[in-house]
Parts: C-alpha cells; structure tokens; sequence
C-alpha cells in the first residue's frame, strides 16, 4: 500500500479513479502512476479472476482524460474497467503539485474528461418509452398553455421536455467519433419533434372538435401564438445560446436541468404551435412554425458541435482524430447549410414583419394628416385597425419565405354636427392607397361624438 498523507486539502473539482489491474500488468501500472506523482492505493484482487489487483487515485478534473489515456496505451481499455466518482477532500502531500502541474488557463481547468463526458451525455437520454411519454405530455401542456396564452404554461412544458438528452449526445458521439451515440441522438431528435408536432395536432384538434375552444377564436390574435406563427431571425440566437450553454453545463460538470429548460424553449412551444395550425389548416402559419422547430434543432446540434471542439475534446487516438476532424467538419458543414437556409426563410419573415409595421405607422401618419386638414376638422381620429394576409414567397421554385401584406384598414373617427362623411372616406382611402403603393380595402367607421357640460 502506498500513499503518503501530510496535511489535508479540502477542493473542488476531484475524482477518485478506481482502475482494475489486469495479470501481468500491475508493474507497468503502478509505474506510469510513479512517473506522474500520483498518490494511489492498491488492493490485491482475490476472486481469482484475471485480474491481480485493484488501484485507487484522486486526480484533479482536468487530469483524468490524459492520465486514463494514458493507462489505456497500455492496453487497460480490453482487459479491465474503470469507474471514476466524485470525491470531496483529498489528503494527501503531492495532490497539490498534480493539481498545478494539470492546472490551465482556459477551459480545460474546469471541464470533465472525455470519458466522464461521453458516459454523462449517454445518460441523460431516457429510455424510448420514457422519452415518448415525457415529449408528449411537453407537447400537450405546450398546446394547452400557447391556447390560453399562458407564459407559465408554456414554461411548465419546457420543464418536463426531455430533448437535452438526444441534443448533447449528437454533439458529443460527432467530435468524440462514437458513430452510433451520434446517429441515435439524431433519431431521437427527429422522432420526438415530428411526435411533439402529431402530438399537438391531434390535441388541438380534439379541443377544437368538442368546442372546448372557440370556434371563432382568432389565433393571430394570441401572442404566444402568433410570434411562433411568425418567426424573427432574433430567435435564432435562442437556439444557438441553448446549444452553447447545454454543452458548458454538460462539459463542466455543472447541472443541466436549466438549460435542458432553454433548449425546450426552443423546440418545444414552436412543435406546438405548428400542430395548432395542423389542427386549424393554416397552410401558411404550419410552415412558419415548423421552419422554426428545424433551424432551433438544427442551431443547437451546430453550437454544440462547435463548443465542444473547441474546448478540446477530441478522441483517444490520433488516427480517430483525424477521422472525427473529418466527419466533424462534414457535420458542422451540413448544419450550417441548413442553418443559412432556413435563416434565410427567417430572415424574409422578420423584413416583411419590419416593412409591415413601417407601413402600419405610414398609414397612422396619412390618417392623421389628413384629418388636420382645415375641411375635417370636425372629425377625431378614434383608431386605426389593420388586417395582413400572408403568403409565399419563392425563389427559382423553391420556398424562401412568407411575407405579409396589408390588406384592409379600419379608421373610426368621431364627428360632430353634419360634416361630409363621404369626402373624408374618400379622401382617407386614396391617400392611404397611394402611401402603400398597393390596393388595398378601406373602411371608414364614423360615431356620432355628443359634448356635454354641466
């Protein structure tokens, strides 16, 4: 038994590393751990399997990848297993001159080891039948919170969603080169969102057949709704945060469930309300909102990629280096090709929002101009409603976008004694056409304004 106790060091950031020595390995072992001024603790093996021993160390986060890469060399990875765990206070006289031979400036001083990370992300993925229940109940509650407009609803939903899982462990299986952790987080993406979708079609749909809701309700009306009818180009940026912070919660051992939260908020209520509009048959609103759910999902795999390359994960061996370089590359190249599309769908969407609102405000400026003019100044302007249509923009055949468009306009004024109604209509409604450079219906409302005193 070894190890040389001195003066206790009660830090953060350790793990106890329990290693099993195959036959024939034990000095070889105990060796490498020497040359790295590792303090250990060995037990011999008695169960009379291959193996002769088992050896005890605390390392400092930063210092289990290189040092289990290390024992692996040696050929530990077949014949043995290791188990790394939390540990809380070292005691030891040469923990403190590992701790600072390891020690960096950047994030490799805070992050866990590869291994700890890839068995973290594997974790965190629930079993299929626990994943449907959970992405459809987040899917429901979802539905229900974005039809009574209710933000903390809406937030319950993203609470209980379970795709921070999958997300994570395409990340990780793309720049750790595990094929198969990669292409199972990808399913487990696509089927949970395409059932969050079917999921809140059929719900909506249910509460819409037995008048639970409104059959008049006017879901453009609902901001939680609308904004994820849609989508800005801002949104975008939610996505990516999510990405970015779900891989430095993962990678630096810190609790998930807050941003497993943030990453739901960017899938979970736009899966939503594209089955809203499934269930209403808003050919138009289904599109908006689905692009949103594809580019989210599709930013947070590419910030995550991303991170974690650049936080220094990488593979064992350097032959697995270059072949994950390469996919990785592939990968990111993929992401970001569908990112710049989609982005650019959102990106007509939020001009054609900003020309819309332009508009909006041009025609307030028309009405109110007109209505200074010395002939109507009997009249009070009371309110300005307007109506937009929506459709599809396209380019060389294929979707880029919807754009909105002013359609009708509601002016009401309020007038006294008998003034020329009709003038002011008439007048109202080629001035606001002419300001729009387009046709469109103007409705005048008048009400009779009675002034009383006493």
């Amino acid at each position: 038994m070894r190890g040389v106790f001195a003066y206790p060091a009660i830090i953060g950031g350790v793990r106890l590393v329990q290693v099993t020595i195959p036959a024939g390995k034990r000095e070889t072992v105990l060796g490498t751990l020497d040359d790295e001024g590792i303090d250990y603790v060995v037990t011999d093996e008695t169960s009379g399997r291959e193996y002769t021993g088992v050896v005890y160390f605390p390392l400092p986060d930063n210092a289990v990848e290189p040092i289990l890469d290390e024992l692996q060399e040696l050929g530990l990875e077949e014949q043995s297993y290791t188990v790394v765990v939390d540990a809380q206070t070292v005691v030891s006289r040469q923990f403190e001159d590992l701790k600072e031979q390891y020690s960096t400036d950047d994030t490799d001083e805070e992050r866990i080891s590869r291994q700890e990370l890839h068995t973290e992300a594997d974790e965190m993925t629930p079993t299929f039948p626990v994943y449907v229940t959970m992405t459809l109940i987040s899917a429901i509650v979802a539905t229900a919170g974005l039809l009574l407009d209710s933000p903390a609803v809406v937030v319950g939903s993203m609470v209980i969603a379970p795709l921070i899982g999958p997300a994570l462990a395409a990340s990780v299986g793309t720049v750790t080169d595990d094929d198969e952790m990669f292409w199972n987080g990808i399913k487990y993406q696509a089927f949970g969102l395409g059932l969050a979708i079917v999921g809140a079609a059929v719900f909506a749909w249910l509460l819409k057949t037995v008048n639970i809701v409104p059959p008049g309700i006017e879901l453009a009306s609902i901001g939680e709704i609308s904004e994820r009818f849609t989508p800005d180009l801002l949104l975008l940026a939610v996505a990516l945060g999510a990405g970015v912070a779900g891989v430095l919660a993962l990678s630096t051992g810190i609790s998930v469930a807050l941003v497993g939260v943030m990453i739901a908020a960017a899938l979970i209520p736009p899966a939503a309300a594209a089955g809203i509009a499934i269930a209403w048959g808003l050919v138009m609103e289904t599109i908006g909102a689905t692009v949103l759910v594809l580019v989210n999902a599709v930013s947070v795999n590419l910030a995550g990629v991303a991170t974690l390359w650049y936080t220094g994960y990488r593979p064992r061996n350097w032959f697995e280096t270059d072949d994950a370089h390469r996919k990785m590359l592939r990968n990111v190249a993929v992401f970001a090709a569908v990112v710049i599309v989609l982005s650019v769908f959102l990106g007509s969407v939020t001009l054609s929002t900003y020309q819309t609102s332009v508009a909006q405000q041009e025609i307030r400026n028309d009405v109110q101009a007109t209505l200074e003019e010395t002939q109507y100044e009997q009249f009070t302007l009371l309110e300005i409603e307007s109506s937009t249509g929506q459709g599809v923009t396209y380019e060389q055949g294929t979707i880029v976008g919807i754009n909105q468009q002013i359609t009708q306009v509601t002016v009401t004024v309020g007038y006294e004694g008998n003034p020329d109604r009709a003038a002011l209509a008439d007048a109202l409604a080629e001035r606001i056409n002419e300001g729009l450079q387009h046709e469109v219906t103007v409705e005048v409302r008048f009400v009779e304004v009675e002034r009383r005193s006493g």
